[in-house]
């Protein structure tokens, strides 16, 4: 059995403010992830530290904006198809992805020379809308645990409240889905040896019957949204030597969460007060931040560039909300009460209550890059030119994110918890990108590699991102247009529950996506 001692604090136990439902995964969520853009950028890996030249430099290096002379106007739809593979326990499951329509890098730049009398030989300014963050997908796993059930993670957070067994819950300062646990008895109150404690319904039958609980677990999850990012950028060059530029960033996230945890009785026995318990939970984050980069190019030599570019943390007001269903067969237990339903009607509506919407600010990691090229002829004229090699360094301090209250009524001790969990989970990881063009007169071929590294502190956690990239594109009489295929391997784990006194069980997941990008461009 795949078993890991906790990563971190159970927030949720022991936190004091459990019905704040942030996790370290929330942070991760937002910084660890490959954005899109246009198809000549994705298709050569996303390299775009010190090419220039091209719209996308508005959210790597807005230096690359001092390349422009000319105005134009891009347009980037996108179509991703993916699927997902898992091992848990040993037993291996794979899910059917979603295929959906997105939008790359979409937008203005206008460029314009300067004063021949001045050094700054032009200028540029740009504004466009891209999809920084993707998250679209579904996974699934499934397997056999003798060892823990979900059903521990609420016993514990209600037995660390000190709350009688009878509290009223929609008052109650606890999560939605212990207040549903406690409604539809799947967790209990058990006195063994004179102590009384609060456990889950399986651990309870297997401690009565002086066993183990044997159950069939599975969990399905399936996750929509992104981030779309505004951009405004300018930049400068300096005797088309030294560019330098700055953008201004405002992401709008929007994330939904659907997933459906299960476990049943996998003893055959019929008579042991528990059949299955099964949780569904729909969680939803949405909001806005801002953020911004700054970066500069050298061009010692026509034919050789380097950049380097510095992007802020992005500062997040982001607002959440969590509805659940809970159902619980219990084989008559205590009074053949059948099956048991319980969701927000059953805890809030029913009281006059309204269910629970929280509001909480999130600062993500710093990233640091450092970029090279290499153009194979020494002209400045672009039509002359006859490809290059280009590659990308990127730090990411994942473990720097912070959580805080929105408001003055929030619990900051809770919110401290949380960044320490973060802190202990996470730490910085390099992510690399590099790729190439040959340009045959108004035709061009490209390609791409890149690697996002693991962002877990813990080694027993394998993790990572990896896209191959490739592409064609044709420029001619102030149009072009571009078509990119990318094909991305992610590799992460899922918790299906946290405990605060054992090992955590996890999930290995594997998703395949490939994205089809078309650029149409216009200049002007």
């Amino acid at each position: 059995m795949a078993m890991k001692k906790v990563l971190y604090l159970c927030i949720l136990v022991f936190a004091g403010s459990p019905l704040i439902a942030q996790v370290p995964e929330d942070a991760i969520r937002m910084s660890w992830n490959a954005p899109s853009g246009t198809a000549r950028q994705q298709a050569i890996g996303g390299a775009m530290g010190s090419l220039g030249g091209e719209i996308t430099s508005l959210y790597v290096n807005p230096a690359g904006l001092g390349f422009f002379k000319t105005s134009e106007f891009v347009l980037t739809p996108s179509f991703s198809i993916s699927n997902g593979k898992s091992n848990y326990l040993g037993n291996f499951s794979s899910a059917k992805g979603e295929n959906r329509f997105n939008l790359g890098t979409t937008g203005f730049v206008f460029g314009s020379v300067g004063n021949r009398q001045s050094r700054w030989s032009n200028k540029a300014f740009s504004i466009a809308i891209s999809r920084t963050a993707n998250f679209n997908g579904r996974s699934f796993y499934q397997g056999i645990n003798d060892y823990s059930s979900f059903s521990e993670t609420f016993a514990e957070e209600f037995s660390q409240s000190g709350l009688p067994i009878d509290v009223v819950l929609y008052t109650a300062p606890l999560s939605l889905g212990t207040k549903l646990a406690n409604y539809a008895l799947l967790i209990d109150t058990l006195t063994v040896n004179g102590n009384t404690e609060v456990v889950g319904l399986p651990q309870r039958s297997a401690i009565l019957h002086n066993t183990d609980a044997v159950l069939n677990q599975e969990k399905d999850i399936q996750t929509k949204g992104g981030i779309t990012e505004l951009a405004l950028g300018y930049a400068a060059n300096m005797d088309d030597r030294i560019y330098i530029g700055g953008s201004l960033g405002i992401p709008i996230v929007n994330y939904q969460r659907t997933s459906t945890l299960r476990e049943s009785d996998a003893s055959g026995d019929t008579d042991n007060d528990f059949n299955y318990a099964s949780y569904r939970e729909e969680y939803s984050s949405s909001g806005v931040g801002i953020n911004a980069k700054l970066g500069v190019i050298f061009k010692p030599a026509n034919q050789i560039r380097a950049g380097l570019s510095i992007h802020s943390p992005t500062l997040y007001g982001l607002r959440e909300k969590t509805i659940g269903r809970m159902e619980v067969d219990l084989e008559g237990y205590p009074r053949d009460p059948g099956l048991i339903v319980a969701d927000a009607d059953s805890i809030y509506t029913q009281f006059g209550a309204n269910i629970p919407e929280y509001r909480f600010d999130l600062v993500s990691p710093w990233k640091f890059l450092i970029s090279g090229s290499y153009f194979f002829t020494e002209s400045e004229d672009v039509s002359q030119q006859k490809g290059f090699v280009t590659a990308d360094i990127e730090y990411v301090t994942h473990g720097s994110s912070r959580f805080s209250s929105a408001d003055q009524t929030g619990d900051n001790e809770y919110f401290r918890m949380v960044n320490e969990g973060v802190k202990y989970a996470y730490k910085g990881a390099f992510n690399f990108r590099a790729g190439g063009e040959l340009k045959f007169n108004t035709f061009m071929t490209r390609l791409g590699f890149a690697w996002y590294g693991k962002p877990y502190d813990d080694k027993e956690l394998k993790a990572s991102r990896m896209n191959i990239s490739g592409g064609l594109g044709y420029r001619d009489k102030g149009i072009f247009i571009d078509l990119a295929y990318i094909y991305s391997i992610n590799k992460d784990v899922d918790f299906p529950y946290r405990l605060a006194d054992k090992a955590n069980v996890f999930a290995n997941v594997k998703n395949n996506n490939s994205n089809i990008l078309l650029t149409l461009g216009f200049k002007f």
